[in-house]
């Protein structure tokens, strides 16, 4: 376990800028934090999750997926620097675990794992969430992990790269800092994940009734936020963009809350009122995943509960269900 000041840390980010794409956690003149690069912004490490997707550095809002021409397909203008990205939270770094096996799954996706495969993720945890609050620390998931004991950060490294990233680094930890590390690892699990599998159980039991859906889909304004700040949301669209010489594909995130997300060519919709698609993608995080995948993926970032304006983000959908059904 490695020990760095705030000084040492800026003057760390600064050195991977000349081989690396630096992604980080930075302050807008507004007063909010992105996931940018320090020509943004000064560096904010402090105050939690970014509440953007975290997983849009590999699975942008909108990517291109080839440029053809009149003289066929050129090569990718991408940037050659692989990515070193600094600011995922635990919680992010499982969601990213998650969708690397999302699109490692059958057919390998190309562009998500081009981005992917060479990039180095660093999770930040300790005492830096909202107002000091503490953000237990991952343990794994990532080739850094940065925890903030209060005035130092200590560095964890887990993978190969990782390690050859803070190699040239010697002052170990003292005593005192890795105990506050250790007692952190030991914080007990939040509530709403004991509503969050409950609710799951309920879900893949057929326990809740429809009304319960139509009451849900009352609500919602299909306004999409949800979909657009979950970081486990993969769902995209394909689009041709056609000039007189040039023709992009790209592929666009897509959100299970608009009416026309499931039409058919007939005008068929299998999913044509709110209520069955607030439930469906309810039931796709809870019921449908754990199916397949064998874990819940919603991994309680609270995003969709923050940026929903009518109070059915997913934690409160799961409260709401326990307590109504059981």
């Amino acid at each position: 376990m490695i020990k760095l000041t705030s000084d040492q840390l800026d003057q760390f980010i600064t050195s991977l800028a000349e081989m690396w794409e630096v992604r980080l956690p930075i302050l807008l003149s507004d007063g909010t934090r992105i996931i940018g690069s320090l020509k943004d912004g000064p560096l904010a490490l402090l105050g939690g999750a970014i509440l953007s997707k975290p997983t849009a550095a590999f699975f942008p809002q909108h990517g291109t997926v080839f440029i053809a021409t009149e003289d066929g397909v050129p090569e990718s203008t991408d940037s050659l620097q692989p990515i070193f990205i600094l600011g995922f939270t635990p919680r992010d770094l499982a969601c990213l675990r998650f969708i690397d096996r999302f699109f490692a799954d059958g057919f390998c996706d190309d562009l998500y794992f081009h981005q992917r495969k060479s990039a180095v993720v660093a999770g930040i945890s300790g005492y830096c969430g909202p107002y000091g609050s503490l953000l237990a620390p991952a343990g794994g998931d990532c080739d850094l992990e940065f925890f903030w004991e209060g005035s130092s950060w200590l560095v964890i490294p887990y993978s190969s790269a990782g390690k050859a990233l803070v190699a040239e680094f010697t002052d170990s930890a003292p005593p005192e800092a890795e105990n506050r590390y250790r007692q952190a690892v030991m914080t007990p699990p939040d509530e709403n994940e004991r509503f969050l599998r409950r609710a799951s159980e309920l879900l893949r039991g057929n326990s809740v009734p429809d009304s319960f859906w139509v009451e849900i889909g009352d609500r919602c304004i299909a306004c999409t936020g949800c979909n657009l700040a979950c970081p486990t949301c993969t769902c995209f669209g394909v689009q041709d963009w056609r000039s007189a010489k040039r023709v992009e594909r790209s592929r666009m995130w897509d959100s299970c809350q608009l009416d026309g997300f499931m039409r058919e060519a007939s005008g068929h919709n299998p999913l044509g009122s709110e209520a069955e698609r607030s439930r469906r993608r309810i039931h796709h995080k809870l019921a449908a995943d754990p199916e397949k995948w064998g874990e819940i993926s919603c991994f309680l970032c609270g995003r969709c509960d923050a940026v929903c304006p009518t109070g059915i983000g997913i934690i409160a959908v799961a409260r709401e269900l326990v307590t109504r059904f059981g």
